[in-house]
């Protein structure tokens, strides 16, 4: 299965990139410094969502609206007085097919997966409010990725294709981590 391979052929991209997150999460002590962080994150999400749309649509993905998007990343940034304005530059790979825009995908939602462990550490740092994002589906997150990759895992069935779909995940990312690189050196 595709989404099993993905998981293992990422692995080091995977670790790589929590690593630089969680550094920065770390690191956070105020409403502004989460701002930053959420920043970061509605960035790189809004690229990703931009390049996939023309791929994953509702005929796709039939649970398309009901999934965590760059829009509830906003609100959070709003409920902690800040704007969508001055964001870091974000660069989502090119995706050219169905295939390769759910690969891309398969990294933001597993991103909301870890979500709850985000908003214990953030707990733990006296932030309680802009976490609906992060609080991903809540009792409903197992389904929703399973839900997720029986749809990923459909539309590659020749294993041929495994490669590149993994590539298109390790590059997803990798760039997904180049977000955060100027935040953290500002700190």
């Amino acid at each position: 299965m595709l989404s099993q391979h993905i998981k293992e052929q990422t692995h080091a991209a995977h670790q790589n990139v929590e690593g630089t997150i969680v550094r920065q999460l770390k690191s956070i002590r105020s409403d502004a410094d989460y701002t930053k962080v959420l920043k970061g994150f509605y960035a790189y999400f809004r690229a990703v969502e931009d390049r996939i749309a023309p791929f994953v649509t509702s005929d796709i993905l039939p649970d398309l609206a009901d999934r965590r998007n760059s829009s509830y990343i906003k609100k959070d940034i709003e409920a902690l007085g800040g704007s969508v304005e001055n964001l870091p530059e974000a660069n989502a790979p090119l995706v050219n097919n169905v295939l390769e825009a759910l690969s891309s995908l398969y990294v933001l939602e597993g991103s909301i997966m870890g979500g709850p462990y985000i908003v214990q550490m953030l707990n733990k740092y006296g932030i309680t409010k802009g976490t609906s994002f992060f609080e991903g589906y809540g009792e409903n997150s197992r389904e929703m990725w399973a839900g997720f990759t029986t749809v990923l895992n459909k539309h590659a069935e020749d294993p041929a294709s495994y490669e590149l779909a993994t590539e298109k995940a390790n590059q997803t990312f990798y760039n997904f981590g180049n977000v955060f690189s100027p935040i953290i050196n500002v700190n």
